[in-house]
């Protein structure tokens, strides 16, 4: 996974709120720019953004184009940025603080 190109497809907020809707299913090219004032050619880029990332895949059906969200890739972006924020060893310190300070009691 391309951490960098994950943070940086997440940087915009169209393309944050893009991954937001596909947490419900796939949905078509369409679908979504009809979601957003914005061109055609803004909303490629946009998707163009995401696939790099590998956050987003498209699959051709007849002439629709139906984009899903790769959860795996998310939930490894997830990963990381948790443990860049130190998320987990904050956890654990304060679970040993707490078990510290029942021991007195």
């Amino acid at each position: 996974m391309k951490v960098n190109a994950v943070l940086k497809a997440l940087s915009h907020p169209i393309r944050r709120d893009i991954v937001s809707r596909l947490r419900d299913g796939a949905l078509t090219a369409g679908d979504l720019a009809d979601a957003y004032a914005v061109s055609k050619p803004t909303m490629s880029t946009h998707f163009a953004a995401l696939k790099e990332a590998d956050l987003i895949t498209a699959e051709r059906d007849g002439n629709s184009i139906y984009y899903h969200l790769n959860v795996t890739v998310a939930e490894e972006a997830l990963s990381a940025l948790m443990s860049v924020l130190g998320a987990g060893e904050a956890k654990k310190r304060r679970a040993h603080n707490r078990s510290r300070k029942e021991a007195t009691i």
